[in-house]
């Protein structure tokens, strides 16, 4: 069993989900930001000495953060320029369950994926290549931000789609015996980990299937911010850019790991990482810090928040009926949740945040307070920039998407 190191309270259900991952582990730790998730909790982080995790790193392979300092300042902007940005944001990137672009984006990390290492990746060449700069919805976004020094930012989070997503999907069959597309249950959120040994034939080729989905994530954000930068007619002077849905061989102590985050942003000393908040709340840009107690983190910290209630909780009950517009089932509320969404966007609106899309279920108070989040892991990090929200973008309400973390 595995030396398990927690920040902030605990919530049993994930800690008894770490504890199972663990239990070929060397090391786990657990985030001040966690909650349970499928097989390993979201905020866990596990090192593994000879296994590779496809359920720990999870469907939304790659998922991360990206921020841009650009030349612009808030304080000279003319009025309602963040809301006619929003506005075209909101209109030009693609958000929502099965998006697709308009036109085909020639970039490498498509020629890699039709030259898979991995021939049943190939197969999904087509898919990646529509969904190439596509946000997709659930807690995926586009943010714009003010920092302490009064620069405006772009923020903005999601991961590797459809492609990542299938990838996972096919691994988590082949370990189970099952062909690559076969169609079935991976298991329940509380399903023990899937392991692969890391010398072996599958385990080689999650590694080089996790990889080629990480390349697309990352393409997919760089794509998105230019285009927001081109929205903005900005330049950028810095970016900062991180997976949280990785796996990474790591030394720690002496001993060679592979290390599993779900939902963890990687934080050595002097790597600096970008951390949302909720819609409501700061955002960050911090460094790790060098220590006893990082070492202790395995160089870890917290990806976001952290949710303190479900989507249903939050948003109320769903049920999927079909569009008759469209012909595809979509969500539809039919219960009543904990959030009450028009004093949501009324107290947004009054402290001057542009919200575009989004529903009850991603909501600020479905969330916990990232300054209180971040305190727990104090002498393992250090903040370098404070950044408030002045505009937020996500898929409309009604929408879910099976590709987000």
């Amino acid at each position: 069993m595995a030396r398990i190191t927690t920040f902030g309270p605990v919530d049993p259900r994930a800690l008894a989900q770490l504890g199972r991952c663990a239990e070929e582990a060397a090391r786990a730790v657990l985030c001040a930001d966690h909650h349970a998730g499928y097989s390993q909790p979201i905020g866990g982080a596990i090192g593994y000495t000879r296994h590779i995790s496809p359920s720990g790193v999870g469907y939304d392979i790659g998922c991360g953060n990206k921020a841009v300092l650009t030349d612009l300042r808030a304080d000279q902007l003319p009025r309602g320029t963040i809301a006619d940005w929003m506005d075209r944001i909101g209109r030009e990137v693609p958000f929502g369950i099965g998006r697709t672009i308009a036109r085909r984006i020639d970039h490498p990390v498509l020629d890699a994926i039709a030259r898979a290492p991995f021939r049943p990746q190939r197969t999904l060449a087509q898919l990646a290549a529509s969904q190439l700069g596509t946000v997709g919805a659930g807690n995926h976004y586009v943010d714009l931000f003010r920092d302490e020094a009064g620069r405006i930012w772009v923020g903005v989070h999601f991961g590797s789609r459809g492609f990542g997503h299938r990838t996972a999907s096919g691994f988590l069959s082949l370990a189970r015996g099952r062909a690559f597309d076969a169609p079935g249950s991976e298991g329940g959120m509380d399903a023990s980990p899937t392991l692969l040994d890391v010398a072996g034939e599958l385990g080689q080729e999650y590694l080089a299937a996790m990889e080629l989905a990480g390349a697309y994530a990352h393409a997919g954000r760089d794509l998105v911010c230019a285009q927001v930068l081109e929205i903005l007619g900005a330049r950028a002077t810095d970016e900062v850019h991180n997976h949280h849905n990785f796996a990474w061989r790591e030394r720690h102590e002496g001993i060679d790991l592979w290390v599993v985050r779900k939902g963890c942003t990687p934080a050595f000393p002097g790597q600096r990482g970008f951390v949302g908040g909720s819609m409501g709340d700061i955002s960050v840009i911090l460094e790790g810090v060098a220590g006893p107690l990082s070492e202790e983190a395995l160089h870890t910290t917290v990806h976001g928040a952290g949710r303190v209630m479900s989507r249903t909780q939050a948003a109320g009950k769903s049920k999927w009926v079909r569009d008759p517009a469209t012909g595809r089932k979509m969500p539809r509320r039919v219960g009543k949740g904990a959030i009450d969404w028009d004093a949501t966007r009324a107290d947004l609106r009054a402290r001057g945040i542009e919200l575009r899309g989004a529903d009850a279920d991603e909501a600020p108070g479905a969330y916990r307070r990232l300054p209180e989040v971040l305190a727990h892991h104090a002498g393992t990090i250090r903040i370098l920039h404070t950044l408030m929200p002045l505009g937020v973008a996500m898929a409309g309400p009604d929408i879910e998407d099976p590709y987000r973390d």
